[in-house]
């Protein structure tokens, strides 16, 4: 509904408003004219966009004249722009409720005097529900000279006579003051509950506002947070910097240092050396049999001397400065801060083998051995130059600077490769596990027995004792009868119980038994007749009884 006398289309009077379902009133031939713009090829248009709220409206199959006729904005244009009822001059400002007349000032004075008009009700125009149509009789649009005093209930819009005689024939209707009560109250529900939801809105759009407000007020402080932490976070980065840049000028200073000092030492070795041998070559060549004899012990002592003297043929120091941007550095001004220099450099002619039977674990694989009581473990633990097929085992590698001294620290580059000298195509997968600590623990597990080649290379180059030679035994061979002391006990006296040991007893026994011929006088295995409880199975009696047939004892 248009709350001004004017159309917001064409900003002039109203003519013959029409109010779409958004409840916005334009002028007809707007409507018209925007039907046009939004039908393509001259059809008729089926919708219109409201230039008020920019909704799609859709429009009666009788296109813009079936729209409802806007009264309301029709008597609001027409008091806006019309003058005085009953003097034509002045300007109308009031409207008489009663009899519907457009008043001047002095005339509404003058209504109020008059005998006749004296009772009638005067209102200003400016009041939104006085500049309404009401009291003012309106005409059919079918028939013009009709008033539209009766309400169509099957069509649900007011008619006039005419139509009821003619397109409302036999539909109910009543006189418009009757079903007015009734059609209003409707409204008056739908308005009470639309007013609600109106206020849930201004609610929520309030409580919008207040939590925008809310979270420009939050982001400040946040960003005054943030501010003060991004400042101490960069003077805390660089005060590292500047510490980083001191210890590595230190560090520079500290190798050329040594430098220096290696290379005076070197260089008055060298100045004495020649200083020998260019007295001894002059006194071998230019000397007397007499002088070099009497000078002899003197040469003989300083040379002697000059080579007992220890040097070293390569520097006293690498160039091995390396900065790790992302190892932890501690705290600086209250941050924990990242990147250190390293200045240990792997060797890799420094680097050291050790198998898993020297006593370094770096896992848990000998744990598990102990834990489960493999034979393996208990009477041939696992070394650099030994393995079992499809069993799993592994060694260590130690990594060291130049110094010989551990590097403490992980990330190097270790290559183990396992091949088969007889079979080429036959490699065994190592896998290596970084410690972190400058050890390195290899495991693998070989398919297939023989003779290896084991190359360990640190850098692309071979540690000590790479490549070595890896011996793959066979499956360790599990005891198939008991640990006993003696055929006879484990059996519980059967007499049918044998061992493998070549015991035997008088009175029919066919097995072993304490202090009778044959027996090792010590507990072993029924099965090979081995007295060692931790030892892999022979898989068979000894020699001289090789053709017995065992019965397996049992336990008691």
């Amino acid at each position: 509904m248009s709350s001004g006398s004017r159309c917001p289309v064409c900003a002039e009077p109203w003519v013959a408003p029409r109010l779409l379902p958004c409840l916005h009133s334009l002028c007809a031939p707007c409507l018209r004219q925007l039907g046009q713009l939004g039908a393509p090829g001259g059809a008729a248009a089926l919708s219109v966009l409201c230039p008020v709220c920019d909704a799609e409206v859709a429009l009666p199959p009788g296109g813009v004249a079936q729209l409802t006729p806007d009264y309301l904005a029709l008597g609001r244009g027409a008091a806006a722009a019309g003058g005085c009822d009953l003097c034509a001059d002045g300007a109308a400002v009031r409207r008489c409720r009663t009899c519907g007349a457009h008043l001047c000032l002095f005339c509404s004075q003058a209504h109020r005097r008059q005998k006749k008009t004296a009772s009638h009700a005067v209102a200003e125009l400016e009041d939104i529900k006085d500049c309404s149509q009401a009291g003012k009789l309106l005409f059919c649009p079918s028939h013009p000279t009709e008033e539209l005093r009766l309400f169509c209930e099957q069509c649900d819009q007011p008619v006039c006579r005419d139509c009821v005689v003619d397109g409302h024939r036999q539909h109910p209707y009543d006189f418009t003051g009757n079903v007015i009560h009734r059609h209003g109250n409707s409204l008056r529900e739908l308005l009470k509950s639309t007013q609600q939801h109106v206020g849930t809105l201004e609610d929520v759009l309030d409580q919008i506002n207040d939590m925008g407000n809310a979270v420009c007020s939050r982001a400040e402080a946040v960003a005054a947070e943030i501010c003060p932490f991004a400042n101490g976070y960069m003077k805390a980065i660089e005060e590292h910097r500047d510490r980083l840049l001191k210890q590595l000028e230190d560090l520079k200073v500290q190798k050329e240092n040594l430098l220096h000092l290696q290379k005076a030492q070197l260089q008055q070795l060298l100045l004495d050396m020649r200083t020998g041998v260019e007295f001894t070559e002059r006194l071998l060549t230019s000397g007397s049999d007499l002088e070099i004899l009497i000078t002899k012990g003197v040469v003989a002592s300083r040379l002697a001397r000059l080579n007992s003297v220890a040097y070293s043929t390569h520097p006293s120091v690498d160039n091995g400065i390396q900065f790790s941007a992302q190892e932890r550095a501690g705290q600086c001004c209250g941050y924990e801060v990242f990147g250190t220099i390293l200045n240990k450099v792997a060797d890799p002619a420094k680097c050291t083998l050790q198998g898993e039977g020297s006593g370094v674990l770096c896992n848990s694989l000998m744990a598990a051995s102990c834990i489960l009581k493999s034979p393996f473990h208990s009477q041939h633990p696992p070394d650099l130059h030994n393995a079992r097929q499809n069993q799993l085992t592994g060694f260590t590698v130690l990594c060291n600077d130049t110094t010989g001294e551990q590097m403490g620290r992980g990330g190097e580059a270790v290559l183990v490769t396992i091949t088969h000298k007889d079979k080429k195509d036959c490699t065994v997968k190592a896998t290596v596990c970084d410690n972190g600590d400058g050890t390195y623990h290899i495991s693998y597990s070989p398919e297939e027995p023989g003779l290896y080649a084991v190359c360990v290379c640190v850098k692309g180059q071979h540690v000590q004792g790479s490549p070595f030679t890896l011996t793959v035994k066979n499956k360790f061979r599990k005891h198939q009868g008991v640990f006993h002391c003696c055929t006879f006990c484990s059996s519980g006296g059967q007499k049918a119980a044998r061992c493998a040991c070549g015991g035997t007893m008088p009175g029919g026994y066919q097995g072993c038994g304490h202090g009778h011929k044959g027996h090792p006088g010590c507990p072993h295995w029924s099965c090979c007749g081995q007295v060692m409880e931790s030892c892999e199975c022979l898989g068979g009696p000894p020699s001289d009884t090789s053709q017995r047939s065992l019965l397996r004892t049992v336990a008691l």
